[in-house]
């Protein structure tokens, strides 16, 4: 339950931010194995980008953009892909828009 709402998240976050964009509307959602026996999961949109200047306060509790935002959906993303052994992170896509990652271990401990 804890990944479906990382990854739900994510893709709410990433329509939000291309609801009141002109042009091309786009979310891409790739996986891929990435090094060290982890899965590399990456959700993209033409939306707004990450905030400038602010982009490392992202994923700070109570930090937000939005009008109606609670600044604790990136929070609580990120505590749930390194409570799994992965990590969130994020990047602004040229010419707009951003990406956001996160990985996983490929195998669950124990299993195959």
């Amino acid at each position: 339950m804890q990944l479906q709402q990382l990854f739900m998240n994510l893709m709410l976050n990433a329509i939000d931010a291309m609801k009141d964009g002109c042009g091309m509307r786009e979310l891409e959602v790739k996986s891929q194995q990435a090094k060290d026996a982890l899965v590399m999961v990456s959700v993209s949109d033409t939306g707004v980008g990450l905030p400038q200047q602010q982009a490392d306060q992202i994923f700070n509790a109570f930090f937000t953009t939005k009008l109606h935002g609670t600044g604790m959906g990136l929070r609580i993303s990120r505590t749930i892909a390194e409570s799994h052994g992965g990590r969130l992170w994020a990047a602004d896509n040229s010419p707009r828009g951003a990406s956001f990652y996160f990985t996983l271990p490929a195998t669950i401990e124990g299993h195959e």
